[in-house]
């Protein structure tokens, strides 16, 4: 979603970093570069001029031009306010974003306007309170102008498992409100969801409506969803919406989009409260906690551990993890363990996702996109590994030429593609001999000051990213840009 704005601000500060001293009109010149690129963004004109000036104020400071590199402080400063302009540190969503800590049940009212995914962010929040706040929650629709919309959250509801409220034909928002709430008092529930209806625009009749519902549930939270990809417009939504109702917080949807950014960046100014979740995709479980910090960082090209590390924990399967990090500690790695790895790699987003969260992956990113490389090379290679037999799974050194011809055909590739498969898998192999030799992770955790806590399919016992990195991201043998050896145009020349 920042990708042209990383783009743009990266540029700006190559050239700050390049230069051994910075004069005062180096930096006016810089802020001016950057102000367009925000502008172009979508950024909200008020918004983006006081970014400029806070950030120039402290730009300037003699303590910044006279020291050491005053190029890389300029860029530590950028950072700081982004963070600010986001929401700052202490906004972080999540269960601490939501006030969940009243007398239950805690009423939590979706507004906003048609189109913007509401009923599909109701669902998502009602299957992420279930799953990971062990919360007994259920969905109320109360839109009852949009055809089949009621319906719709009902399919949604037996998706994520969540109860909804059983549909009266007829029945209008207050009503079906008062209902709600009689309904989850009497069944003991924790949470109540109110997906509340739209409008194509901002109207009197929407918001008397969102009034009336919100004087009969009296919510403890109200959240206003806004479609990213709606650009400038959705900073004046969400303008119309602080006016009249008392919003707690805002949920944007479609930030996997293409859209310019500039959305995200003006919210929080603009309504004065917080971020409290992205969509990040179409599917159900594909909403996270806003973290400004993390958000900074990605626009600023320094990647995002902390979502890559709980996207892990998330789904990868703490026996197979497990499993993993005992090989690993024998030196053993076998092209069971190499499937495994690109199973996890699959189940975590694929490579661009992956490229996306990981410091200094941009040019790696940029490479991929160049050379049309996908997630179908993830399923290539796992066609070729599943093409063998259990034998050879286990003892890749009995592949002869017969053998590959034959996984070859079996997998619809070539014999040159199982050779760079077989020699990923050599390179990585190495890598687990070595750090055997070194005392397996835990000798390696600690020559780098690690603990032994570890997270589960990120290096196991001993902590961190799985020894030799991430299959096809960064692993031995590596290319310059951090790619594998002998994959198409990333990371070394295939074999001729």
């Amino acid at each position: 979603m920042f990708d042209n704005l990383s783009d743009r601000l990266g540029g700006v500060f190559d050239r700050l970093k390049g230069r051994g001293a910075l004069k005062e009109q180096d930096v006016r010149d810089a802020m001016r570069e950057v102000r367009v690129a925000l502008l172009e963004a979508d950024v909200a004109l008020p918004v983006a001029r006081r970014f400029i000036d806070s950030v120039t104020e402290k730009a300037v400071g003699q303590e910044v031009l006279k020291s050491v590199k005053p190029g890389q402080q300029v860029i530590k400063i950028v950072h700081d306010e982004l963070i600010a302009t986001l929401g700052g540190e202490d906004s972080d969503g999540g269960s601490e974003g939501l006030n969940l800590e009243v007398k239950p049940p805690v009423v939590i009212m979706m507004v906003g306007l048609q189109g913007s995914g509401k009923t599909t962010t109701t669902a998502k929040l009602g299957k992420m309170l279930r799953e990971k706040h062990g919360k007994k929650a259920m969905m109320a629709s109360l839109d009852v102008n949009r055809p089949a919309a009621q319906e719709q959250l009902a399919v949604l509801g037996e998706q994520v498992d969540v109860a909804t409220l059983p549909i009266v034909a007829g029945q209008q928002p207050v009503d079906i409100a008062r209902r709600a709430m009689e309904s989850a008092k009497l069944q003991n529930f924790d949470v109540l969801l109110l997906d509340t209806a739209g409008r194509l625009h901002v109207d009197e009749a929407l918001m008397a409506e969102m009034k009336a519902v919100s004087g009969v549930s009296a919510p403890t939270e109200v959240l206003l969803v806004v479609d990213s990809l709606t650009g400038q417009d959705a900073v004046n939504v969400a303008q119309s919406f602080t006016n009249e109702v008392p919003l707690t917080g805002v949920v944007l949807t479609r930030m996997d989009g293409d859209a310019r950014g500039g959305a995200a960046l003006s919210m929080r100014a603009v309504t004065g409260k917080p971020i409290k979740f992205a969509g990040t995709g179409e599917k159900l479980d594909q909403i996270e906690a806003f973290r400004p910090s993390s958000v900074a960082d990605r626009i600023l090209g320094m990647g995002d551990v902390v979502s890559l590390v709980e996207k892990a924990a998330a789904t990868i399967k703490e026996e197979e993890a497990e499993e993993l990090a005992r090989n690993f500690e024998k030196g053993k790695f076998d092209l069971n363990d190499l499937r495994m790895q690109l199973k996890q790699m699959r189940n975590m987003g694929g490579l661009g996702a992956l490229a996306g969260m990981m410091p200094g992956m941009k040019k790696a990113k940029a490479a991929m996109a160049a050379s049309n490389m996908d997630d179908k090379v993830l399923v290539h290679m796992d066609a070729i590994i599943s093409s063998m037999t259990a034998k050879e799974r286990a003892n890749p050194g009995l592949m002869n030429a017969k053998r590959k011809k034959r996984v070859a055909a079996g997998s619809g590739t070539d014999v040159q593609t199982v050779n760079k498969v077989l020699k990923m898998h050599q390179e990585m192999a190495r890598a687990m001999k070595q750090i055997k030799k070194m005392g397996g992770l835990k000798g390696l955790a600690a020559m780098f000051g690690g603990g032994s806590g570890g997270m589960p399919g990120m290096g196991g016992p001993g902590g961190g990213m799985p020894p030799g990195g991430l299959p096809g991201l960064g692993g031995p043998g590596a290319g310059a840009d951090g790619l594998p050896p002998g994959l198409p145009g990333l990371g070394g020349k295939p074999k001729k």
